[in-house]
């Protein structure tokens, strides 16, 4: 993009779309940056996944949406739709097993939990001696 499709004349509809465009492109960095912040300033492994699972989807969804409107090409959409898609379906997923697997192991400040909705079912599998993590070998 050469800097002069980057006007902002709202009397047309292009300035509009650069002026939505810059917004979304703003917010998104802002959004992506506080979750990078976040990484590094939260105490513990479950305040980290929520700080990197949250505003970075949603930044995402505006950085795409940005690259959308400034593409100004129907066949663009489809591509950005699906790769948002996948980020709404993965970073769920993920972040459930990293925090599954950080509660196991320990990697939690239990003091900053104010309710722990897991702890019955980790001990009543350890009670009914089920692996932790691991398979059994048959002997």
């Amino acid at each position: 993009m050469s800097p002069d499709t980057w006007t902002f004349d709202l009397a047309s509809a292009d300035g509009w779309i650069n002026l939505v465009s810059a917004v979304f492109m703003v917010v998104g960095a802002v959004m992506s940056l506080g979750a990078a912040i976040g990484l590094l300033r939260f105490p513990d492994l479950l305040s980290r996944m929520h700080a990197a699972t949250k505003p970075q989807v949603l930044g995402l969804f505006l950085l795409l949406a940005s690259i959308g409107l400034q593409m100004r090409t129907w066949w663009v959409w489809p591509v950005l739709l699906v790769a948002w898609i996948f980020q709404l379906l993965t970073v769920p997923v993920s972040a459930h097993m990293v925090g599954r697997a950080g509660y196991r192991t320990k990697h939690l400040h239990r003091e900053l939990l104010t309710s722990d909705e897991l702890e019955a079912v980790v001990r009543k599998s350890r009670r009914q001696g089920r692996p932790r993590g691991r398979l059994r070998r048959r002997p």
